[in-house]
């Protein structure tokens, strides 16, 4: 992380560094929040929309198999079945 001192010009504006803006992947038009607090303020990048919304992960988990169905999901998991299933295998 860099530190610099810059100046603030009579209008109000700051200029931030290039070394700092290479530094955070800031280029021109990067969004900024700005937020005061007692001892100065903290600038960050707001974050960027990555344009994907819950309809586009649909389908994105793939399942090799027949269908099942909504009983045989929300079947609870019988714990005992699955501890025996694993008995060939050393327990530490």
């Amino acid at each position: 992380m860099s530190t610099a001192t810059i100046t603030l010009c009579s209008k109000g504006q700051v200029v931030i560094p290039k070394e700092i803006r290479d530094e955070l992947h800031w280029e021109a038009g990067t969004e900024l929040t700005l937020v005061s607090n007692a001892s100065g303020v903290t600038l960050k990048a707001v974050p960027k929309k990555t344009g994907r919304n819950l309809a586009d992960l649909i389908g994105m988990l793939k399942h090799d198999g027949p269908p099942l169905s909504t009983e045989a999901l929300c079947k609870p998991v019988d714990l005992d079945e699955e501890n025996d299933q694993d008995t060939n295998h050393d327990r530490f």
